[in-house]
């Protein structure tokens, strides 16, 4: 697949998946042996695993991502994101806050044969908790 395309196939996961909210289009856009470098408390592994991320996330935080930057080279996607989300749901086992906050966070994929393949990512988690009020801000 050429850079274009694992760019696009990236933007459909960030816009239909998490955006939109239509976890059922994993299959689609993973390998049935994704792999999760970071995985959230209670994620499977595979396919299935990605789609227990997105259900934790979507429920929990009802994010909206933006895609700062996007960049490829090869089979990696690299992805600069801004999250703005609700705490509306429990997530990782914290009940909900009803609070809102904004973060930043970067995430690497690699593709193979036209799916996500593998997942890095490195997320501002401290600000998020901050403003959550689930940490002190100082």
């Amino acid at each position: 697949m050429s850079v274009e395309s694992n760019k696009a196939l990236v933007r459909r996961f960030y816009e239909e998946v998490l955006n939109g909210r239509r976890t059922e289009i994993v299959d689609e856009l993973a390998a049935m042996d994704y792999e999760e470098h970071d995985p959230l408390p209670g994620q499977r592994e595979g396919r299935e695993g990605l789609k227990d991320r997105v259900t934790m996330l979507v429920e929990g935080l009802a994010p909206t991502f933006s895609m700062d930057d996007i960049i490829a080279e090869g089979d990696r996607v690299v992805v600069r994101w801004t999250n703005t989300a609700t705490h509306s749901g429990t997530f990782l086992g914290i009940p909900p806050t009803g609070r809102s906050c904004r973060f930043a966070g970067v995430d690497i994929f690699r593709l193979d044969g036209g799916r996500l393949a593998e997942h890095w990512h490195v997320v501002d988690q401290l600000s998020m908790l901050q403003q959550l009020e689930l940490l002190p801000s100082s």
